[in-house]
């Protein structure tokens, strides 16, 4: 190398190698934010509709932990056995969603009487599935109908 020859070229594999490690960090970091963000919600919902599922409606009343209006014969009519949406016997999480600055999760949930969860091509058990939309309150996770949403 002489005085007058130009100095090498530095290579530009680091910087490469680097902005696309951080755009895979971001782009995991986002992935994992909107498949988390209701987890905890959703754990509770599972909870309460589990033990429906088991038919342990007092201890699911308990988790519902209701205002004092809503009595468990109140209940008993929404998801006793011979409830509105009983017998509960299977359920599906179907989405969930959340206004921003709300305190809650409003999940969007198919039950069913019959285990396991029918499929939607089978018409005559399908019939018979509802779907409801249930708060789950983020603070204290306790449960009720949304008002209007």
């Amino acid at each position: 190398m002489s005085l007058l020859s130009p100095p090498p070229e530095p290579s530009n594999r680091y910087k490469a190698l680097t902005f696309t490690a951080a755009a895979l960090l971001l782009a995991l970091a986002i992935v994992l934010y909107f498949a988390f963000r209701y987890y905890p919600e959703k754990k509770a919902a599972e909870h309460f509709l589990d033990t429906l599922v088991a038919g342990h409606e007092r201890q699911a009343y308990e988790l519902w932990k209701p205002s004092e209006s809503y009595k468990i014969g109140d209940f008993m009519a929404d998801w006793g056995a011979e409830g509105y949406y009983g017998p509960v016997k299977s359920y599906s999480i179907v989405k969930a969603e959340s206004k921003k600055g709300s305190n809650g999760v409003v999940l969007t949930i198919e039950v069913s009487p019959f285990s396991p969860f029918p499929d939607k091509n089978d018409v005559e058990k399908s019939r018979r599935t509802k779907q409801l939309n249930l708060w789950v309150n983020s603070n204290d996770k306790s449960f009720s109908f949304p008002i209007s949403y």
